[in-house]
């Protein structure tokens, strides 16, 4: 028998939730907790963290998880070093749910930097309106740059104030292309600062910048430790089902 925990958060995981209900496969889903209005799923869901590898590991015993799936953002890093170290720790099965990164296209005018801080470090001398599109636990850094004038967004209001004064949208995606023209343009957006998260969800973005000829500094994905990992929902379940003909 199989019992699944998927590691979600991100709109993949919510496909795969969708298609492991309807498959009729024993699940939980996990919220992070970062969102104060996660999106619904058709699977029992819980939401918080674990309490680092062993407090995840001491979760797959309690609740007889025979599987897990990490289909968490790719930059979830912590998240998903614990999983790798708790599945290794109690002999459970990891499969990550991972996105291809985003390729550099013809018209596309990246720099392309390693973390946050470079990221800091590229945006120009002159004060410019900047789009900061990275997630609110990462804006902490831009606050070393008060010149710019940031445009934030967010799937829920700010409980805290922000480390800088900035336009904050309240939106979920997915975006579309209209929309992200449309937004960068009534904001007269000069710059924009992206993690290469991937994916065609929050690509229309990066299709807007390469539209309006803006540069967009890329913060490349981090490094994360070897695990099994598919691009597609159907190859999670595939990984599934021969599991559990297996009976491992």
């Amino acid at each position: 028998m199989i019992r699944a925990l998927i590691l979600g958060g991100t709109a993949d995981a919510s496909l795969l939730a969708a298609e492991i209900a309807r498959a009729g496969i024993d699940a939980v889903y996990s919220y992070g907790g970062r969102t104060r209005t996660p999106a619904d799923q058709p699977l029992p869901t819980r939401i918080g963290g674990f309490g680092g590898v062993s407090g995840l590991a001491d979760y797959f015993r309690r609740e007889g998880i025979t599987h897990v799936i990490d289909a968490t953002h790719p930059f979830a890093t912590e998240m998903s070093r614990n999983a790798v170290e708790a599945c290794a720790e109690t002999g459970v099965p990891l499969m990550a749910l991972e996105r291809s990164a985003w390729v550099k296209a013809p018209g596309d005018n990246w720099i392309e930097i390693p973390d946050v801080n470079a990221a800091v470090a590229a945006l120009p001398k002159s004060p410019a309106k900047v789009f900061l599109a990275i997630g609110r636990q990462h804006i902490a850094p831009f606050a070393s740059r008060p010149e710019h004038a940031y445009t934030l967004r967010f799937v829920d209001p700010p409980e805290k104030p922000l480390p800088f004064t900035a336009d904050v949208i309240v939106s979920r995606g997915p975006f579309t292309l209209e929309g992200e023209l449309e937004m960068m343009r009534t904001r007269s957006i000069a710059w924009i600062v992206a993690r290469n998260s991937g994916g065609d969800g929050a690509r229309a973005k990066i299709d807007a910048a390469r539209m309006l000829s803006l540069p967009v500094i890329m913060i490349a994905r981090p490094r994360l430790p070897e695990r099994l990992r598919v691009e597609s929902v159907a190859e999670v379940l595939q990984w599934l089902c021969h599991r559990a003909r297996l009976g491992a």
